[in-house]
């Protein structure tokens, strides 16, 4: 098994974190596994994107052209990602701020409505953990409760408490994930 993803979006919406814990969970099931984030100067609302590899064997670079799964948060990234998408791979996106829908026919698209999922649970937060729990549904590369060791090694202590709210942010994701019409 090899997995190549890369997540998009706009700095703020936790694309980075999303694919440190991705990495954690992997590590967590001994598999191999690179991390590599790319972002601009800005802190939060310039563009973000970081690319995961997860394999049982090992990986000879990080660096990809194209990807098995895009996880797309914006529509710049939909411009730039949607042609990088292997034929036969996966493209995942929230359709909140996506004025062009991806178009190509010979992969599979998903939607999460994680926007609006996040704010029926009243915690912009978890925008990106119902976007992974969707992933998740999908591919199952990590099992749930790797992803929850993974966020107790990604989060700072103080920030543990919020671990169950998380969960639950992933378990709407993989509630809600639906094929794109």
């Amino acid at each position: 098994m090899k997995e190549e993803i890369i997540i998009a979006g706009f700095g703020g919406q936790g694309v980075l974190s999303m694919g440190k814990i991705l990495a954690y969970s992997a590590l967590m099931e001994n598999k191999e596994v690179t991390w590599m984030p790319s972002y601009g100067p800005e802190q939060r609302g310039g563009t973000a994107n970081v690319t995961v590899i997860v394999s049982d064997n090992s990986i000879s670079s990080p660096i990809l052209n194209v990807f098995d799964t895009a996880i797309i948060l914006n529509q710049q990234s939909m411009d730039k990602f949607e042609s990088k998408v292997k034929p036969g791979g996966t493209l995942i996106y929230d359709p909140h701020g996506i004025s062009h829908k991806p178009t190509r026919k010979d992969i599979s698209i998903y939607t999460i409505e994680a926007v609006s999922a996040a704010a029926e649970m009243q915690n912009a937060k978890a925008f990106n953990m119902i976007l992974l729990g969707g992933y998740l549904k999908i591919k199952n590369i990590v099992a749930l409760e790797s992803v929850l060791k993974g966020l107790h090694k990604t989060l700072p202590a103080r920030h543990h408490n919020l671990i169950p709210v998380n969960e639950q942010a992933l378990l709407k994701g993989m509630e809600i994930v639906q094929a794109a019409e």
